[in-house]
């Protein structure tokens, strides 16, 4: 039960086991604050059958830091919000190596534990669906890039003398030529990736592409996230492994396990947090 100041933040759904349980005392949430389930409410739950088989896994966070009006601040402050996702995945990743979850989205709060409650009581049946969908699978990304130095014509002998135009628009065909063959090969790539995945992966959603300090001096063409069965875990990782020394000019990166982040709900099937 949350304290008095205090609101109630949600990480993920999943199945109340008593080993979890057990775990979640040794773990530790936002400002190390102690993880405990929280059940469908009891105003919706059939007491005459077993528990409930889904709970939120929630904290308590301080209501000065996660109420609507400090999220909107603390939103646009980079450091806050990193320490805060940081913590949020760290829980949700650790539950995630013990049982099944929902991630839900960061700064998922409630004023308190009987309305987080409710939340969940509406949304009982399709969070219980998704996490019998959801067993045994886990979600792996897939990212191509371009090298840094692809696209770049080799070099070639100095042009000769009084021709500086001419070799001016050589060397930018050049360059543009050997570009597009680069994005031909990053096509072939997404389509070979494709088809692996079509053997082994039961869903994928696409991301955009990442831009800016997250990708470097690279150009992240293809940000692809993957569902895998965790028996054919090892195989995916390894064909694309394998596929990707066909592609010289790209570097193609597989990332995971990851708890199931892309595969969790639709948004508008979550609960909402503040804006």
């Amino acid at each position: 039960m949350n304290t008095l100041g205090n609101l109630t933040y949600v990480y993920v759904v999943t199945h109340p086991t008593g080993p979890l349980g057990d775990a979640l005392t040794s773990l530790h949430g936002i400002g190390q604050a102690s993880l405990r389930f929280l059940p469908p409410s009891a105003e919706t739950a059939d007491n005459s059958g077993p528990p409930s088989p889904i709970a939120f896994v929630a904290s308590d966070v301080p209501e000065q830091d996660f109420n609507e009006t400090a999220l909107k601040h603390h939103f646009e402050d980079l450091d806050w919000l990193e320490h805060v996702a940081r913590a949020h995945h760290d829980v949700v990743q650790a539950v995630a190596a013990r049982a099944p979850v929902l991630p839900l989205r960061l700064a998922t709060v409630y004023q308190d534990d009987p309305r987080a409650r409710l939340a969940l009581s509406a949304q009982q049946d399709l969070f219980t669906l998704r996490l019998d969908q959801l067993c045994a699978h886990t979600e792996y990304g897939v990212k191509i890039y371009l090298t840094a130095d692809a696209g770049q014509p080799p070099p070639t002998d100095p042009a000769p003398p009084g021709s500086p135009g001419k070799a001016y628009l050589r060397a930018r065909r050049a360059q543009r030529q050997s570009r597009e063959a680069v994005y031909q090969q990053a096509e072939q790539a997404a389509e070979t990736i494709e088809a692996i995945a079509a053997r082994l992966a039961t869903q994928r959603v696409r991301h955009a592409p990442q831009r800016g300090e997250l990708t470097g001096p690279q150009e992240n063409v293809l940000n692809d996230a993957y569902l895998v069965p965790d028996d054919r875990a090892g195989q995916f990782q390894a064909d694309i492994a394998d596929a990707a020394r066909a592609f010289p000019g790209l570097r193609i990166e597989v990332t995971g396990p990851w708890a199931p982040y892309s595969f969790a709900m639709p948004a508008a099937s979550t609960p909402e947090p503040p804006p």
